[in-house]
This record gives structure tokens, sequence and C-alpha cells, in this order.
């Protein structure tokens, strides 16, 4: 706020001090500059909502690959549950800004931050006066800069809220770095203009010198426009949303036929952009199309989403001259993004709170007393003990096949003692339902600083030839595209044997197997959903289907009545960095 500025509408000189009393000594106290109460409130709200804002954005932006100041500044910033606090505070935020230039001009203060105080940017001279009316007239360029800012802070801000990316996320995070660097300037410039006082002068209320402009009651009619606003920001952000309606049909679609089926001629789609992943043709970004329908015993969902390649390569292992390597050393850290199948995750949650129903919590270490996670990126996990459904299609194990693995996110287990010495995957929240898992990995389990050197495989082909046949044209480059029909997987029981250094011998150096095994099948609350998959003119089309209650907690029960909320996430060859969207979609059963 422009606080070195007149307090009243008298000459600049009575700007630093409030009245005395007529016939009391002026004292040095007396002159000591003060603020109004209302330029204090309000700054105060602002500056909190500000930290607030870019405190938890940066500890968002800091889960980028391409960050560098958040990052640097990560060890500094909050972690867990930052979502809800980010988008409060940019809402106060809005608030302050919208009721200060409510409280300006109803207090009659507008000249604070007129223009043609920055003349006195140019003014010459060494005087303590020209020296102070310069510093003042670039107070004012600062508040018109941080105004500036704060728009496009706000406009960017509801664009990636509503699921716009690309360069709308750098220009939203370039500001909030200008945000940040603001502080200190804005600090310094004060400091400069009227010293220590000036800055403690926002610690000294005082009333506003007009007695007239007291009449008008500005901090009251601020308060009074800038809360209806805000409220109906968000009232409106809520009946905003979109709605999934899941219509009953005599006879639910067949899968094999995809969206061809005619049940999916009367089922109303609705798209969600989502963004901030990795890959996509380097957009991050892909908006998925979605489809559903039920009838007497089963839910069908259809899912579509653009996606340049059909990525199928999940982690595979090359042989060299010293023996056989993992292709993709990031797995090592849970963040792969070269060698990885196409995945899509959908969550239905009964919370429709910030971070996919309150789910996700950033940070390097966001649970205290639990193993860190092994990319840095944090957890997911609830906090108030409900469990939040996951279906997750993966197209390598068991995608491909005709099944999604049941998961869900609940509240976090209690690491193992393998967890706990890294010997093992701590995963907070998010676990598969019980039950045994139809995949599993061709190689032991490395940690963080694993998979250097060459690993012995866990199986090999029976026949090395057959196998890398059904591979398809394989091209090594981490974008390309697998062939149609490609297996990139093994089924265990038929296809390999146990490994041996003899059977090992035959196969030549360069060789490519996968790096995953097929195993029985899922089985118990794991198991139950069904599905068919296609890629096609750069498009993924996946439905899939499941009973309509199961009556396990770790589902949701599609029966009319039940409210609950819809998030999904599209992963291009990618473990962890899927896209994500942040308002959620209501799905309303009929």
């Amino acid at each position: 706020m422009s606080d070195q500025l007149t307090l009243s509408r008298r000459s600049p000189d009575a700007a630093d001090a409030v009245p005395a009393p007529r016939g009391t000594p002026a004292s040095p106290s007396d002159r000591r500059p003060r603020s109004d109460t209302g330029t204090i409130v309000i700054h105060w709200v602002v500056a909190i909502a500000m930290v607030a804002s870019l405190i938890t954005g940066l500890r968002i932006s800091a889960d980028a690959p391409v960050a560098r100041t958040a990052k640097f500044l990560a060890p500094l910033l909050p972690q867990g549950e930052v979502w809800t606090v980010h988008f409060v505070a940019g809402l106060s935020l809005f608030f302050g800004i919208t009721a200060y230039v409510v409280y300006l001009v109803r207090g009659r203060l507008t000249d604070r931050n007129g223009l043609s105080r920055l003349r006195a940017i140019l003014v010459g001279g060494r005087s303590t006066m020209a020296r102070k009316a310069r510093w003042g007239g670039i107070n004012v360029a600062l508040h018109w800069l941080i105004y500036a800012v704060t728009l496009v802070l706000t406009a960017t801000g509801v664009a990636l809220y509503l699921g716009y990316g690309g360069w709308v996320v750098w220009l939203h995070a370039t500001c909030a770095l200008v945000s940040l660097a603001y502080i200190a300037v804005h600090t310094l410039a004060h400091f400069l203009y009227g010293g220590l006082w000036q800055l403690l002068r926002l610690f000294r209320p005082a009333p506003l010198a007009d007695g007239a402009v007291r009449r008008r009651r500005p901090l009251l009619a601020a308060a009074s426009l800038g809360i209806p606003v805000v409220g109906g920001l968000a009232f409106a952000d809520i009946g905003g949303r979109s709605t999934l309606v899941v219509d009953k049909v005599p006879a639910g679609p067949d899968l094999g036929r995809l969206l061809d089926d005619p049940v999916w001629r009367t089922a109303r789609p609705v798209s969600v952009r989502t963004m901030q992943g990795a890959n996509f043709g380097g957009t991050g970004e892909t908006t998925v199309e979605i489809r559903a329908v039920r009838d007497d015993a089963t839910i069908y969902f259809a899912f579509r989403w653009w996606d340049p390649s059909q990525s199928l390569k999940r982690v595979p292992l090359i042989k060299r001259e010293d023996g056989w390597h993992v292709m993709d050393a990031d797995a090592a850290r849970a963040d792969v993004t070269a060698y990885y199948e196409d995945k899509l995750a959908v969550i239905f949650s009964r919370s429709d709170a910030f971070g996919s129903g309150g789910s996700t919590h950033l940070g390097p270490k966001p649970l205290p007393d639990a193993p860190a996670p092994m990319n840095g990126r944090g957890y997911h996990y609830t906090t108030d003990g409900s469990y939040i459904d996951m279906w997750q299609w993966k197209a390598a194990r068991g995608g491909m096949l005709g099944v999604v693995e049941d998961m869900h996110i609940g509240p976090p287990i209690d690491p193992t003692a393998a967890e706990r010495a890294v010997k093992g995957r701590y995963q907070a929240g998010y676990w598969g339902d019980p039950g045994t898992s139809t995949y599993r990995y061709n190689f032991r389990f490395e940690g963080p600083g694993g998979y250097a050197a060459a690993v012995e495989p866990l199986r090999l082909p029976k026949d090395w030839r057959a196998t890398v046949a059904r591979l398809g044209t394989v091209d090594l480059s981490p974008d390309a595209a697998s062939s149609e029909g490609a297996q990139w997987w093994m089924v265990e029981k038929t296809e390999t044997v146990p490994y041996s250094a003899a059977l090992d011998a035959e196969i030549p150096v360069g060789t490519v197997m996968p790096g995953v095994l097929i195993t029985d099948g899922y089985s118990g609350d794991r198991a139950g959903i069904s599905a068919a998959a296609h890629w096609a003119d750069d498009h993924w089309t996946l439905v899939a289907s499941r009973k309509i209650a199961t009556g396990s907690k770790y589902d949701v029960d599609f029966l009319p009545g039940n409210t609950f909320y819809l998030y999904v996430s599209a992963f291009d060859h990618t473990q962890t960095r899927h896209t994500r969207h942040m308002r959620p979609v209501e799905v309303l059963l009929r």
C-alpha cells in the first residue's frame, strides 16, 4: 500500500504525522509517521495472503523438473496439503486488493497513488526533501507494478484452475518470482524514503485526519463489497463445475466395441482439461473425454484422450557386454519419464477438497515419521480416515489384456522394516486394494542410486527370438511409439523360465526384453474391473466396467443418492508425472 504518502487531504509535509490537539506542544514522537487504521488492516491482510500464496505456490512449482528458484528455496517451503492454503490465500489476496480500491475511493485517498507523483522520480537536487520526493515517486511506481503483477497472477491463476497450461504456467510462475522480489524491494524503498519509522508506521494506527471522510466509513464499505465479491466467485466456481450424468440403460455396452457400441451415443460426455504432466509431445497436457452409463448390476465408464504415441515399453532390459541393464535408471527413484507405459488413473472421492479430495501432500518429507518419498515429490494419503476409490489402467501391466487395477488412497500405513531401510518403496496411503496383482517386475528392487550397474533378471524367455518378435519394431528412442499389437510383457508361466547363466549365454548382446512379468491375475478386492483399450489416430480409448456395489470399504457404491467427485489423470510414458486438474467433476447417478 502507498502508506508513505498523504494520510489526509492536506500538504505532503503533514502526511507523516497525526496532528496533535490544539495547544499541545509537538513532541518528536508525535512527528513519527503513523498509518490510518484501514490501511493497516488491509495492508496486513494483503501481506499475509501474498506470503501464504507465494510459499505454497513455490512448493507446488518446486515439483516441476525445470524449476530452479523454487527448488533452491524448497528447504524453507511448507510441505503437505498446500493446495487449500494456496487457493484460500489467492482468494484472500483478491479480496484485499478489491477492498483497498474501494477504501481509497470511499476514503477520498486516490491521490496516494496518483500517477502525477511519478514525476518526483526525475526531481534533481540532493536535499532531504528532494531525496524523499524521489523515493516517494519510486514507491508509487512499485505499487503500480505490484498491482499489475497481481492482476496477471489472478488472471493466470484462474486460467490454471480451469485447466489451461503451457505458457500460462510460465507466466504465472514468473509473476510469482517478481512478487517475491517485490517484497524485498518494497521494504527497502520504504526504508530509504523514511527510515525505520516509515516501516514501523504499519504498527501505529491512527484515524483518518478528515472527519468528514471518517463518517463515510471507508473500511466498512471496503469489507462490505470485498467479502461478497469473493463469496460470489466461490459460489460461481461450485455452480460451474462439470457434472457427469450416469443414466440407466436396459443393457450395458459391449466393452470390445469401445465407443462404437450404440449405448454410448446417448451418454452425455464431459471434457476435462488436464495439464502440468510430463511428455504429451512436450505440452504436458491433454483433454480427457468421459462418459458413463449403468444397468441394474454394472457401471460402465468410457475415456478418450489425446496421446501422440502408444507407449508400452515399461522399463525394459537390454543386454550389454557386462550383462543385463535396466534401461531407465530413474526407476531407482520412482520417477521414470522415458521408458515407461501409458496409464490412466481415475479416482472417486467423497470429498471435493482441493488437491484431489485433499489427498495430495507435496514435499520431500510430508510425513515426518515415515520414509521420505524416493522421488522427493510427496505422497497421496487422506487425513480423516476415509478411503478414495482409485482405478488405474496400466497399458503394459494387464491394461492391454483387459483388466484395470482396483486401488485406493487412504490413511498412511505404517512402513515395513524393508521400507524404512529403503529396500522397498513406501507409498503412504496409495496402494492396491487387498488381493494379488497380475504383474511383477523382472528385476529386484534397488532404491535411490540403484540400477547403475548390470542386474540379474529373475526370469529369461523360453525362446528369446519369439519374445523379440512379439516386441514388433523396436525403436529405443524414449518418445517412439510401440508397434501395433506389440507385447512389452512376458507371461511368466508360459513364456519364461528361471534365470540361468547357461541360457543367458545363448542370448546375444543387444537383445531387449520386457521388464514386466504377467502372473496369475488380480484377485480379492483388487480384481473386478474389466476393460478394453485401443490406441489409434493419436488417441487412447478405454472402456471399463465394475459392479455397482462391491461391499469393499475401499470402493464407492455407484447408487443414486450417493454423492462423490471424479478426478482423472493421464500418463504419457511416465511413472508419476501425470497430468492433473483442480476442479472436480460431480457424478450424478440416475
